[in-house]
């Protein structure tokens, strides 16, 4: 019999992963038949694992619709990066000199980021670039922070999916490097202050002029305009009407 917490955990965790790799993204319909279907579970457990990601703020529910994946406001992105830069800088100024097999593992990491930038592979180095910090908590030992990187790195790339271009990956790749190589050397406050500026740099390539764009609707709206009233004189005629005899 399947254990219903373990299933709305793996459910949800399984969201939150599908969202890291971009496979998720914002204003994405959830829908509870189809998810249990594809879990084999009860719609039910479906529904309590959307209730649990709707409270770390993942999902949304819309009268009559049904469960989609947030689109989180402009104001929102900036909190997001807010967060980071009181969490992140911090985790690592309190961090002791992390071992060589964690420098080894980072270092590997930052590989995989810059291979993947070279070979303009644009899905996976973002997927990368967003897993560094994770990584990087993970790295350092601390089960619980690492719980809230993946959380705020989820959040992170529901943001840049609406708010920000794709491209300088490089430029990140560059500081996540430079942020090893302090590490190493055991200049942790350098470290946090090398992720603090790092931080500082991606919340500042938030592009308001995207925002009106980010919601699906306002995207629609962008795209469609606003309709006529009535229709002009040169409009085609609706699909089995008759044409008007002159």
């Amino acid at each position: 019999m399947t254990d219903p917490v373990n299933a709305k955990t793996s459910i949800a965790e399984r969201v939150v992963r599908s969202i890291l790799d971009r496979k998720l993204r914002p204003g994405e319909r959830l829908g509870e038949k189809e998810l249990a279907e594809v879990f084999g579970v009860s719609r039910t457990l479906v529904r309590e694992a959307l209730m649990q990601l709707q409270a770390r703020g993942f999902v949304e529910v819309r009268p009559r619709l049904g469960w989609y994946v947030v689109e989180p406001s402009f104001e929102e992105a900036r909190e997001t990066y807010a967060a980071r830069r009181v969490i992140e800088p911090g985790m690592l100024q309190d961090a002791g000199r992390p071992l060589q097999s964690a420098i080894r593992a980072l270092r590997q990491h930052v590989a995989e980021e810059r291979e993947a930038v070279a070979h303009a592979n644009a899905a996976t180095r973002s997927v990368l670039l967003a897993e560094f910090h994770v990584c990087l908590a993970e790295c350092l030992g601390n089960r619980f922070l690492t719980g809230m990187l993946v959380d705020l790195s989820a959040r992170t790339t529901l943001v840049s999916a609406l708010y920000q271009s794709q491209t300088q990956a490089q430029d990140s790749n560059d500081e996540h490097s430079a942020i090893v190589d302090a590490l190493e050397a055991g200049r942790m406050d350098e470290a946090a202050e090398l992720m603090r500026a790092h931080i500082d740099w991606l919340a500042a390539r938030l592009d308001a002029d995207l925002a009106h764009t980010g919601r699906t609707k306002d995207r629609l709206l962008a795209a469609l305009g606003e309709p006529p009233l009535r229709p002009g004189p040169d409009a085609a005629p609706r699909a089995g009407s008759r044409p008007r005899r002159g």
